[in-house]
């Protein structure tokens, strides 16, 4: 008896509640937060422009829709954001194109070493008709669970240890460098000489400090921004690899947004594109100065066609497939 008197009086506070919901209460409950990750800092190009996306959007929707930004491995490194993204449990990550080669095997060729000649090349490619079908590829995809936003720059990725200057290849023999996690990655640096360990960002400076890894590859920002030269001084200019890297959105909730609201986060991420590019530019000259002052030691590699001859197999083995379209970014001038 004293239960259905509770249910009769639930149900009625229930219907009370939801018949006194005025227009504002229903306006509070359609904003949106948007919640964004990255494993860079406050400041990092890539967090700074979609923080920046995120003031766009406020604005745009009158302060319906707000980005959360969650930098510095808050929520986990790529593999924790990509599967987070996946269910919906966050909305916008921003990711290398490394991880995504096992779910759009296209983009492996922009994981090949040497496949840039230079930056201005990798934009022209990044930025045609080649970019957009890959995205659209990964958008497509029956189960990737994500929608390609669009590109970010990332530099040159360039090698660095706590033992030696690479110079040669000779340099590299018996170097443990930890690499992303995909297994193009680890096949580069073998093919090179070094001993390649796939190992998640989040884990190097553990890795470094506990001699897991001698050291790593990567972009001048990130060397800095995360302060390896504490752990690897010798910082050599191999530039072995270019990756373009990609702003996702977790594909369940994209669907979950209008079709305004999708069509405004397309949008705004282009822009958030450019204005990366152009911060980007910048941090990387920031950086280098950063760089020398920290007491790193920086050296170019003698002959870099024998970087490039030694990786040949890697072609052979993840291009092989690819050849239309690798022949289509090296026609592009």
């Amino acid at each position: 008896m004293q239960r259905r008197k509770f249910l009769k009086l639930t149900a009625a506070g229930t219907t009370a509640a939801l018949s006194g919901l005025t227009s504002s209460s229903v306006f509070a409950q359609a904003k949106i937060v948007i919640k964004a990750t990255d494993v860079h800092p406050t400041g990092y190009p890539t967090v700074a422009a979609v923080e920046a996306m995120g003031k766009k959007l406020e604005a745009a929707s009158n302060g319906r829709i707000s980005i959360q930004m969650f930098p510095s491995m808050q929520l986990g490194g790529e593999k924790e954001m990509i599967e987070q993204a996946q269910v919906g449990a966050l909305q916008i990550a921003r990711i290398s194109v490394g991880p995504m080669g096992p779910l759009v095997p296209e983009f492996n060729v922009f994981n090949l070493p040497f496949v840039f000649r230079d930056v201005g090349h990798m934009e022209k490619v990044i930025d045609g008709e080649i970019g957009t079908d890959l995205l659209n590829k990964l958008t497509n995809h029956p189960t990737a669970g994500l929608i390609g936003l669009c590109y970010m720059n990332a530099g040159v990725r360039n090698v660095y240890n706590s033992k030696r200057p690479i110079k040669d290849l000779a340099d590299l023999k018996g170097l443990k460098i930890r690499m992303m996690g995909n297994p193009l990655f680890v096949d580069t640096m073998n093919s090179l000489g070094g001993n390649g360990v796939a190992m998640g960002f989040d884990q190097l400076i553990n890795g470094m400090q506990t001699g897991v890894v001698d050291g790593a590859e990567n972009n001048e920002p990130s060397y800095d921004s995360g302060q390896h030269y504490r752990y690897a001084k010798f910082y050599s200019n191999t530039g072995h690899l270019m990756i373009p890297e990609i702003l996702v959105y977790s594909k369940k909730s994209f669907e979950a947004l209008s079709k305004d609201d999708q069509a405004l986060v397309l949008k705004l991420s282009k822009e958030a594109q450019k204005e990366q590019r152009a911060l980007w530019n910048a941090r990387e000259a920031e950086s280098r100065k950063k760089m020398v002052e920290a007491g790193a030691v920086i050296n170019d590699v003698g002959d870099k066609k024998t970087f490039q001859d030694a990786v040949k197999p890697v072609w052979e083995k993840y291009g092989a497939a690819h050849k239309a379209l690798i022949e289509k970014i090296q026609a592009i001038k």
